[in-house]
């Protein structure tokens, strides 16, 4: 049996432009799906928000995102995360991690996310890893990027 994880985030109105930034940084394909296009009237206000949107690539990167109707609850308040003595001091219930095998292949993908993000800890060499780093994109996601440690034996 195989099983596959994706993170699936939730949007207010953005998940269109989130997916398309992500799709120019990792590349592969993109697919969104409208409300209006499952049946919602075009007239509804949130006829032209996503309810299904993804990227998908061959390299392994898949992300999924939606927006949330909006009768839906106001999100929570988004808690900053930090970089203090080496630990991550966060409030955030998750982030979205990449590994990658080379510091050149998770360089270009930093390069690419940090295009307007809040840098909590820049791309550099690191006790664990050729290259590591974390930050919060434009659209609020925190990720982490690291070479992924390869082990002897």
């Amino acid at each position: 049996m195989a099983i596959t994880t994706t993170t699936h985030l939730n949007f207010r109105g953005d998940a269109r432009r989130a997916l398309e930034f992500y799709q120019s940084v990792f590349g592969g394909d993109l697919t969104v799906v409208a409300y209006g296009d499952f049946g919602m009237p075009k007239e509804l206000p949130d006829a032209d928000k996503v309810v299904f949107g993804q990227v998908t690539a061959e390299n392994g990167f898949r992300i999924m995102a939606y927006d949330a109707p909006s009768q839906s609850p106001a999100p929570i308040a988004p808690t900053a995360t930090t970089r203090v003595d080496g630990m991550t001091v966060t409030g955030e219930r998750f982030f979205v991690a990449v590994g990658g095998d080379t510091t050149e292949e998770i360089e270009a993908l930093w390069d690419g996310l940090a295009d307007g993000a809040e840098i909590i800890e820049a791309y550099a060499p690191s006790q664990f890893s050729t290259g590591f780093g974390m930050l919060t994109d434009r659209f609020g996601v925190t990720w982490i990027l690291q070479v992924n440690a390869t082990r002897a034996g």
